[in-house]
């Protein structure tokens, strides 16, 4: 062979060779086996809150938060504001680099503060290098730039480089998405911006999230018309091509959404579309298969953190190791039950005492119950499996990659308060003679500054286990004259024509209005308009809100109360759903009146009973007065607290109650709500959102007084049956 020759055919296979090795490093990142994930966010408005924090989940549904919820990066170090928001997070196309993004700014600047944005990179997820890019600074004529929002980081595979992408305003005009490429070490932008994407009415478009599908390039993002805001989808074939928005919004919530962020299942099951439904504090989740039908499953998915504007991306077995290593603790693990018989909202962790409660309802099987701790790779966790816990407490092993191992023990206990799972509020309670079986109608919670727009129902044949019967009346959809602020309702059942009515008095917007339905557990139909929405004369402040309705059982008349700083009553028309505004009198006992008027009947006595001082206050108690009438005058006896808060316990703000006499007993119950135990009173005046419904058993003097009520954690502890009437 000629040395030609030699050398044409010792060239052919280097380059067959590296084609090979391309080829294999293709395959060998496709193959990469991701089985978790990581959630990078931000928690609000803030300095401590404007900071990146990381969560990890199994499934890409429940999530848990690192480093006890705290930053994993000081915000101080890296951004020129001293917060930054809208993190996002890519894993680069070497399979091993990764790449952050987020909003250099603080709200408490301004929404039209800043100029820059942060550029971070990682080989392993923990340490991170970064640089600050001023977009105003760096690249001529930005003197009218007013912000640089939400960016986020994608892979040209046409232009073998990083692009950036994300919103910015110049003075009058709207927010649009413009994008950039970075520089080779990701520490910079070596292009000016360009904009991305063109909306058919030149609207404003914040908040750009791009899922790659099957060659084409799909880009979620938030529209800001002044009429109509949410996320539209836009499509293209080329990544800086042109986009032709979509006609339709993809949320599927009325709420206000931003910050629209999606990931590919690790299973191959579908898509994730999540957004932050920031009005009301929390995330929202949505499935789709195509991008273009999209499912809401929330009741699948659970975080015990709460995050504002984020992103996920799927990670390896050795990248959960690391993070764990690092950042997750285990009391951290040791929180991460996932027993559907557990309340999870009341799991109780003494840290001191290396003590964990796990609450649980009646008639769970304490004697081979598993707690089912969340497997996180590098994590061991023993014994496994179903344990005895009729004995007491079991003691459980837990250590961290090869750390240092730590025992905790677990107990089970069987607690029936709250009553059943979530956050509500306000519980109205019926028995229907119609079904033979309770219900309790409560404000829809866990929204801030109670900004539920929505009522639901539980039921139950014995106050033990109970049903979520769904939405009962949707402000939105069923109510013309008001959206929000779904408050405190009331019911009555009524026979009428030897049909049974249900009238149910409901707050919103500050007002009180009524629907009526064939079944204690709907559908409601509103009456179209409010019921009450002004204040009674001679009544200067306060809120019409807080009806209760009460059927006199000696005349048969109904009334209908109300207020907040006042108490006032007005006799029912008969048909249920107007008053008699002649009949309207202020009654309010005394000052400790605040809100939550609940009126019954026993042995000849009109009893009235209501709620002091606010709802966000660990002090929010029961008091009540007794009259002779339906209308007062209320005789306020000497010591006329009904229930209030235990600090040995860990309960409180006990309040805003309705009573229930079991049909042909003389067993009495009262049902009112609480902070959410045990977290509720670490989070100041939120406390006053986040609450839960309670029973405990009322009971009678001999004299007709009420007996001070200890709140309990174990509420009903047998089956509770109608009698026949004695």
């Amino acid at each position: 062979m000629s040395t030609k020759n030699f050398l044409l055919t010792l060239c052919l296979f280097t380059i067959c060779v590296a084609n090979a090795q391309i080829k294999t490093a293709k395959h060998i990142k496709s193959k990469q086996n991701y089985n978790a994930y990581l959630f990078v966010y931000f928690t609000g408005n803030g300095n401590e809150q404007e900071a990146i924090r990381f969560a990890i989940s199994k499934d890409g549904l429940n999530y848990y938060a690192l480093n006890n919820s705290e930053p994993v990066l000081s915000s101080k170090k890296i951004s020129s504001t001293g917060g930054v928001r809208d993190p996002h997070i890519l894993r680069g196309q070497d399979g091993k680099t990764f790449y952050m993004v987020a909003t250099d700014m603080v709200a408490s600047n301004g929404w039209d503060s800043n100029r820059a944005m942060v550029l971070l990179k990682s080989n392993d997820l923990i340490n991170w290098t970064s640089t600050i890019v001023n977009i105003q600074k760096k690249f001529p004529g930005q003197d009218s730039l007013l912000r640089v929002w939400a960016p986020q980081t994608i892979y040209d595979e046409k232009a073998g480089k990083y692009m950036i992408y994300w919103a910015m305003k110049y003075g009058k005009e709207p927010d649009k998405i413009y994008y950039a490429y970075a520089n080779k070490d990701f520490t910079d932008l070596e292009t000016a911006p360009k904009q991305l994407l063109f909306t058919p009415d030149n609207g404003a478009a914040i908040d750009g999230d791009i899922l790659q599908k099957d060659g084409k390039n799909y880009l979620f993002f938030k529209t800001e018309n002044a009429k109509v805001a949410g996320i539209k989808v836009a499509v293209s074939d080329s990544l800086t091509g042109t986009y032709k928005v979509g006609d339709s919004y993809v949320q599927q919530t009325t709420n206000p959404v931003e910050g629209g962020g999606t990931f590919k299942l690790n299973d191959g099951s579908g898509y994730i579309l999540m957004y932050d439904v920031y009005t009301k504090g929390r995330y929202q989740f949505t499935k789709s298969k195509d991008l273009n039908h999209f499912t809401v499953i929330d009741d699948n998915v659970s975080m015990n953190f709460h995050p504002r504007h984020g992103t996920v991306m799927p990670i390896t077995t050795a990248e959960v190791e690391r993070l764990a290593a690092k950042w997750l603790s285990t009391d951290d693990v040791v929180r991460t039950t996932s027993n559907p018989a557990i309340k999870k909202i009341n799991i109780n962790l003494d840290t001191a005492a290396q003590m964990l409660t796990l609450p649980v309802g009646l008639g769970t099987n304490l004697a081979k119950f598993d707690p089912l701790f969340v497997q996180f790779p590098g994590v061991n966790i023993s014994p496994k499996g179903p344990q005895d816990f009729t004995r007491g407490a079991v003691n459980y092993n837990l250590q961290i990659a090869g750390g240092k191992a730590k025992t905790y023990q677990v107990r089970v206990v069987v607690n029936n308060n709250p009553l059943f799972g979530g956050l509500y509020a306000d519980p109205e309670v019926l028995y229907s003679h119609k079904t033979n079986k309770y219900y309790v109608y409560p404000t829809s919670d866990g929204f801030n500054n109670w900004s539920g727009s929505y009522f639901k129902i539980f039921s139950s044949p014995d106050l033990v286990q109970w049903k979520d019967e769904g939405v009962i009346l949707n402000l939105v959809k069923d109510v013309s004259w008001a959206k929000s602020n779904a408050w405190a309702p009331t019911i009555i059942e009524k026979k009428i024509n030897g049909q049974y009515k249900y009238f149910y008095y409901f707050c919103a917007a500050q007002k009180v209005g009524v629907a009526v339905a064939d079944d204690p557990a709907g559908p409601f139909v509103d009456s179209g308009k409010p019921l009450l929405s002004k204040r009674p004369t001679g009544v200067h402040g306060g809120q019409e809100i807080d009806p209760d309705v009460f059927e006199d059982p000696v005349s048969g008349k109904d009334y209908l109360y109300w207020g907040n700083g006042y108490m006032a009553v007005a006799e029912l028309n008969k048909d249920m759903i107007s008053i008699d505004t002649t009949t309207t009198k202020v009654i309010t006992p005394d000052e400790t009146f605040r809100e939550g008027t609940e009126v019954a009947y026993r042995k000849g006595k009109y009893y009235f009973m209501w709620s002091e001082d606010d709802t966000r206050s660990p002090n929010y108690k029961v008091r009540y007065g007794y009259a002779d009438s339906p209308t007062g005058k209320i005789i306020i006896p000497g010591n006329n607290i009904v229930i209030e808060k235990d600090t040995v316990q860990g309960i409180y703000a006990t309040g805003h109650n309705s009573v229930l006499n079991i049909p042909g007993t003389h067993d009495w119950y009262i049902i009112y709500h609480r902070f959410n135990r045990p977290d509720g009173i670490k989070m100041g005046e939120a406390a006053g959102y986040n609450r839960e419904v309670c029973i405990d058993k009322l009971f009678f003097n001999k004299d007709g007084t009420i007996q001070e009520v200890k709140p309990t954690l174990q509420g009903v502890t047998k089956p509770q049956l109608p009698q026949a009437k004695n």
